[in-house]
């Protein structure tokens, strides 16, 4: 099958994208060639909310848009930022805490849907690891009891500024702790629950499936960093370079009707979700089923990135807010 591909190109003088071969409105998926679709490539970061946008290919949500999506894993979101702002990937994934670290740098990015976040009840949910696929960890027989005698601690976090880190630093703060005395220790997470489990770390910040691992074998969850930090809303998120996005919206906007679809297909399948999620982590499906549910909103507000963007200098990971505003979010024309 031959088809249309969106093609990204690098000018000497900037990092931009133009397009060639580009449909316009998505064609009919009962009458359209197969050489009419349009090729985007998206970058993944392999977790189980990647669910919904296989969903979207697998169920043809894509091709009814007239869009052949291909998709990758990338090393990690600032990874997969780069790729989408040389040209390398179409759109991307990314939490919105990257997204704020590369705009802050003049990284010209269009946020086009919500990938992954929160429920508007999830604050409400009495197990909050059953909503939160992050958590902070401690052995049993810990002293530290709350976040804020992690204070001059060691800490494991899979990387140094990134969402795990941030977001126990704002755990700690709000409990009258102070986070800038904290020892953060850069462990992968298999190595983090190792470490914790022989006592050379404190505490550990996992994310599913360690966090399943980490309760199964007794270690006790000081808190659930992620859902405390952003709330109801968009966490994870499907990015584009500016200059994409803008010149191309009729592709932009396939894109997001196909994902919303699959969002909304997601939240109503649950269990088939976590089968995915299975395949796509290649974690057994008990360990996954035993961890938190994914949620996928139906859309991106203002709010979902103002208020990450204010906690991000409140804690001192930035200088100054960015000043997002609403040219950020792409909105269909």
């Amino acid at each position: 099958m031959k088809i249309r591909t969106l093609t990204a190109v690098l000018t000497s003088l900037a990092l931009g994208m133009t397009l060639s071969a580009c449909s316009g409105d998505a064609p009919d998926p009962q009458s359209a060639d197969s050489n009419s679709l349009t090729q985007l490539n998206v970058g993944t970061v392999g977790i189980g909310s990647d669910a919904a946008i296989t969903t979207a290919i697998e169920q043809g949500f894509f091709a009814e848009e007239g869009l052949a999506v291909t998709t990758s894993v990338v090393a990690n979101p600032p990874a997969g930022i780069s790729a989408a702002q040389s040209g390398q990937l179409d759109l991307t994934y990314t939490p919105s805490i990257p997204l704020i670290n590369a705009l802050s740098q003049n990284v010209g990015l269009r946020v086009i849907a919500a990938a992954d976040g929160y429920s508007a009840d999830a604050l409400e949910n009495a197990e909050p690891e059953k909503v939160d696929d992050t958590g902070l960890f401690v052995q049993p027989d810990s002293a530290i009891t709350s976040p804020k005698d992690l204070a001059g601690k060691t800490v494991a976090v899979p990387a140094r500024k990134a969402q795990i880190e941030v977001t126990v630093a704002s755990m700690v703060l709000e409990d009258g702790g102070d986070p800038d005395t904290i020892n953060w220790m850069v462990l992968d997470p298999a190595s983090s629950l190792q470490s914790l489990q022989q006592g050379r770390v404190d505490a550990a910040g996992l994310v599913a499936p360690f966090t399943s691992n980490a309760m199964a074998q007794g270690m006790d969850l000081l808190g659930s960093p992620g859902l405390e930090f952003f709330g109801p809303g968009a966490v994870g998120l499907w990015v584009s370079g500016a200059q994409l996005a803008d010149a191309e919206p009729e592709v932009m906007e396939a894109f997001q009707r196909a994902i919303y679809r699959a969002n909304a297909y997601a939240n109503e399948n649950l269990d088939e979700m976590d089968e995915l999620a299975a395949q796509i982590t290649g974690v057994d499906i008990e360990t996954i089923r035993q961890g938190a549910e994914s949620y996928w909103p139906a859309s991106v507000e203002l709010a979902d990135l103002t208020q990450v963007d204010a906690q991000l200098v409140e804690l001192g990971y930035l200088p100054q807010e960015v000043g997002i505003d609403e040219s950020i979010i792409f909105s269909a024309r």
